[in-house]
Parts: C-alpha cells; sequence; structure tokens
C-alpha cells in the first residue's frame, strides 16, 4: 500500500489577497507533488485566516453600504466561500504541476462541513477574532442588535469574537474517503471545516465558530486512516526555550515528551501549541502512525527522516 498522508497547510501559506494566493499555490503545489512521486497518497487540508477574514470583512462593508438591501452573512457561510475559492486555485495548481510531471491523478475540493458540539466549552469564552474593526460604538450596536460577543484588539479597536471548539466528526468523510480509494488527491476540511451542529432529525445548522485546522487536519487524518500527519508551519523543526540563549530545536519527539513540554508550556498558545497538540493526538491514536512538523519546502525531506520534527510512540 502507498504511504499515505495527511497535510495541514497554514491559510497564511495561501497567500492574504488573489494575486498572492495564484502565486503560493504554485509553490504549495511543488512542494506536495514531490511527495506524490514519494509515492505518498495526499489528502491537503488547509487554514484559511487571511481568506475567510477578507470575505467577512467584504461582506461587513456591503451590510454597511445598505443595510436595507443586504443581510448580514454567517461566518458559516464565509468558511464555505472560502473553501471554494481556496481549492478552485490549489486544486488548479496540483493538476497542472502532476499534468507537467507526468502523473495522472484526479485531485478534487470537498466542501466539507465539521460537526462540533454546542456544549464544547469554547461557546462559554469565546476568543478568536474575526472581522473588521469596530469603533466602540459600532460594537455595541452589535451587541444589542445581533448579540455579537466583542473584544477590545490592542488599542486598535473593537472586534468580534467567537468561539474556537474541538472537532467532533467530519460529515462528508465517505465522500473524502471514496475519492481517495479512487487514487485522487482531496482537498477537504478548509479553515478546519465549515462549523455545524445537529440539530433535530437530519439538519445540520451552521455554527458561529472557528475550527483550528490542525486539529480538523488531524481529525480528518485518523478518519481516512493515514499514516503520517504532515504539519506545515513557518518553522523547519519544533523548538523547546523558543526564542531563549539556550533554544532547542527538536528533530526526534516522543509522545511521552511532547506531552511534558506541553505540561511545562514550552509551546505558545494560538500558534506552536495546537500543531504539537494535534500531532500528539495522531501519533498515540494507533501503533505506527507518525506526526511530522515542518516547513513547506521540507516536507519531502521531511517524510525521508532528514528534517522536520517527527513525534511517535
Amino acid at each position: 500500500m502507498a504511504h499515505r498522508v495527511v497535510i495541514a497547510l497554514g491559510g497564511n501559506a495561501l497567500g492574504k489577497n488573489l494575486p498572492e494566493q495564484m502565486i503560493a499555490t504554485r509553490k504549495t503545489a511543488k512542494a506536495i507533488v514531490d511527495l506524490i512521486e514519494e509515492g505518498c497518497e495526499v489528502v491537503i487540508a488547509h487554514g484559511n485566516g487571511p481568506q475567510v477574514g477578507m470575505i467577512q470583512n467584504a461582506m461587513s462593508e456591503l451590510v454597511r453600504s445598505d443595510p436595507e438591501k443586504y443581510i448580514t452573512v454567517p461566518l458559516s457561510v464565509c468558511v464555505a466561500m472560502s473553501q471554494g475559492y481556496i481549492g478552485y486555485d490549489l486544486q488548479n495548481a496540483m493538476r497542472e504541476e502532476m499534468l507537467d510531471r507526468g502523473i495522472d491523478v484526479g485531485v478534487a475540493t470537498v466542501l466539507t462541513q465539521v460537526e462540533v458540539d454546542p456544549n464544547d466549552s469554547a461557546f462559554e469564552n469565546p476568543t478568536k477574532p474575526i472581522g473588521p474593526f469596530l469603533t466602540k460604538e459600532e460594537a455595541e450596536k452589535l451587541v444589542k442588535e445581533r448579540d455579537y460577543v466583542v473584544m477590545e484588539d490592542a488599542g486598535r479597536g473593537y472586534r468580534r469574537v467567537v468561539a474556537s471548539p474541538m472537532p467532533v466528526s467530519i460529515i462528508e468523510i465517505g465522500t473524502i474517503r471514496s475519492l481517495v480509494e479512487t487514487n485522487h488527491v482531496v482537498i477537504a476540511c478548509g479553515g478546519g471545516g465549515i462549523p455545524v451542529f445537529r440539530t433535530e432529525g437530519h439538519h445540520l445548522k451552521g455554527a458561529a465558530a472557528v475550527i483550528d485546522k490542525d486539529f480538523a487536519a488531524e481529525k480528518l487524518a485518523e478518519a481516512v486512516d493515514a499514516d503520517t500527519l504532515i504539519i506545515l508551519t513557518a518553522v523547519e523543526k519544533v523548538a523547546i526555550h523558543f526564542n531563549q540563549p539556550d533554544q532547542q530545536k527538536l528533530s526526534d519527539l516522543s509522545i511521552e515528551d511532547a506531552k511534558k513540554y506541553i505540561e511545562a508550556g514550552e509551546f505558545a498558545p494560538g500558534s506552536m501549541l495546537p500543531k504539537v497538540e494535534a500531532a500528539v493526538m495522531f501519533a498515540q491514536s494507533k501503533p505506527g502512525r507518525k506526526s511530522l512538523i515542518t516547513l513547506l519546502d521540507k516536507a519531502r525531506d521531511g517524510i525521508s527522516g532528514k528534517t522536520g520534527t517527527m513525534i511517535r510512540s
């Protein structure tokens, strides 16, 4: 059997606007097709921070310009929009790069909903800022009219904040598995997935939340029975005592040591911490599974054991 990997791409690695994204996806495609040439079956998850922010801001400006004509677009719909246009550029870049190398593999983007628990404690303490900066008056109006939660953001104004709950299940996992088994590169769980609640009957209701893409990628990796979860980030290796004189880069990290470093507060929340936590979750989910954290450009060397931080039991 081929070595099956799930790759978690950061939203910032895909550019901050449309021209940047087209350039970035070409670079990303080259690194991922390198892995396909090494014999890997690839599933891709990605972030959407800059992209969904751009969509949210654009939609907010429309509502501000003519509130009688336009209505507020739910965050879940904005995530769906970001999945579509990121997938459009990424799958085309992947297809072109594979054909240029004589690789006949299909590639498809799956609009992916991810179930979250309405009782997740994250909903009691929303912390993820989204949307435009607001004046105090604008923020107070949104709190009153739409029951938003807002926070002051480093002296730059006020912003809406939403929950970041853990993923429970992937709604379209059957479709994703079918595509993987029929020799497709699959792009799924974009932006961590469209967060949804299960309600009465078979209805799925969009949630005002943002799912961390590393945890969504971990859930996806388990669900497709991947061998390796690859989390691509801005550093070649995970480090302890980061940015200190005694900084130490880690090549191989056991699950036990990773948990000790997490407990000791070695990894920054909202940055390296969720990556290491997701890597540990996957590595301990089944014997033989492992997780790799490294740079995009080093993915091929990382999967060969030449660089990056490998977490395994």
